[in-house]
């Protein structure tokens, strides 16, 4: 290594020092998807942006998604995927390989690419120690029955607590259960939310494949206030699609949580430079 770049990497690791020192000991929840999850490059710079923080002693948790997967299996089994308002309708054959996919094949890749780096990671369900609670939801069609689709009524985060104070990094599939031990599929942006309020988290990331939140003219904005972000969606700046990850933003950071990052996961190292640099890679969005 030269001098120059010796101290260029001097000069990150200096710059990363005082975020690591405001939250070391703090609790960051992790919503984990879209193209970060399918590529492999993107995923082993996330297991490594995990190990990383762990390392320092932020204490992350993983909650992930599995839609494309889920749908995958479900097309090499002949069964046809059917969505209502962006629902996946789950009848118990789909719930069988939403458990199989979400709780099995995604979870342990993400689980063993974590240790592959050197982290402890463990690998759970919202069904593992009672963690989250769930009832069915309701479409905007009431005569419609989506199913295993559910909704989080609660959420003990004992299991995690236990993990996440240790040398462990909990990583969760977003599948709940009901009084009568049901399984239900819940959408992993709400679980993660969910979590994060109850495990007083200093902050949630909801990995995306975009840049994070644009202004009328397609300019990333790094930085907003939740009233910014009201009158956003009001005049339609903010619309479609992202609508329901910004909600889930806005309901973690008035549920509690001190900010909400939307973060490109199409970028290497995400996470990392979004909580330990200066520029980031999203947007931050506080109270």
């Amino acid at each position: 290594m030269d001098t120059d770049t010796a101290h260029s990497v001097a000069h990150v690791l200096i710059e990363a020092l005082p975020y690591i020192q405001r939250f070391a000991g703090k609790t960051i929840v992790i919503k984990y998807g879209g193209n970060a999850m399918t590529e492999d490059h993107l995923k082993a710079s996330f297991a490594r942006d995990i190990v990383l923080l762990k390392q320092v002693g932020v204490n992350p948790v993983v909650v992930h998604g599995g839609g494309p997967q889920i749908g995958e299996l479900l097309d090499r089994l002949g069964k046809k995927s059917e969505f209502v308002d962006g629902l996946r309708v789950t009848d118990r054959e789909t719930m069988d390989v939403v458990q199989m996919v979400l709780g099995g094949i995604v979870n342990q890749e993400i689980v063993s690419l974590i240790n592959r780096y050197g982290g402890r990671a463990v690998g759970l369900t919202g069904k593992d120690g009672q963690m989250i609670r769930a009832t069915p939801l309701r479409g905007e069609d009431p005569d419609v029955d989506l199913g295993h689709v559910g909704q989080v009524e609660g959420v003990d985060p004992a299991i995690v607590h236990t993990l996440d104070h240790s040398s462990f990094i909990p990583v969760i599939a977003p599948i709940g259960f009901d009084r009568e031990g049901r399984a239900y599929n819940i959408n992993a942006d709400t679980a993660a939310e969910k979590l994060a309020v109850v495990l007083d988290a200093e902050k949630l990331f909801l990995l995306t494949n975009t840049h994070g939140v644009l202004d009328g003219t397609g300019t990333l904005l790094p930085k907003l206030a939740a009233p910014q972000v009201d009158e956003m969606i009001r005049d339609g700046t903010i619309h479609g699609g992202m609508i329901p990850k910004i909600r889930c933003a806005l309901d973690a950071v008035r549920s509690g949580v001190n900010a909400t990052h939307i973060v490109d996961g199409r970028v290497e190292h995400a996470v990392l430079l979004e909580l330990l640099t200066d520029e980031g890679v999203g947007t931050l969005i506080s109270r």
